[in-house]
């Protein structure tokens, strides 16, 4: 499992926050809330990945998971105009319908690529 997604997410929080107090800056608070969108997607990944070790016995809870990644990906495209951020939605979406179309035909899906997107994605949401 990739622990290290959720250290890294909130590292980009803490950073954040502790920016966003120091200064109060418009941009960085546009970074507080990336990079809490962000840990909550790092969550759900992790939610993924342990729905994915099952996925063949219960695909209902990949799906789940896939839809509330979609769900937290939709949130922070409609509230960012950074095309940055945008790219990352953009590539980690991509990568979330590759892992559901696995899941929908049977496959056991690989959701590596879906870590790197959440990585991608926390990496662009840090201020700085």
């Amino acid at each position: 499992m990739r622990r290290t997604l959720g250290t890294t997410a909130a590292t980009a929080v803490t950073v954040a926050l502790t920016a966003s107090l120091a200064v109060g800056c418009g941009a960085l608070d546009k970074a507080l809330d990336c990079a809490n969108t962000a840990v909550t997607i790092a969550g759900t990944v992790d939610d993924l990945q342990q729905a994915v070790s099952g996925a063949t016995e219960d695909p209902q809870a990949a799906r789940e998971a896939l839809t509330s990644i979609d769900k937290n990906l939709d949130k922070l495209q409609d509230e960012t105009d950074d095309g940055d951020v945008s790219k990352a939605v953009k590539d980690m979406a991509t990568a979330v319908d590759d892992a559901r179309t696995d899941i929908e035909q049977g496959r056991s899906p690989d959701v590596g690529p879906v870590g790197d997107a959440a990585d991608d994605l926390t990496n662009v949401c840090s201020p700085g």
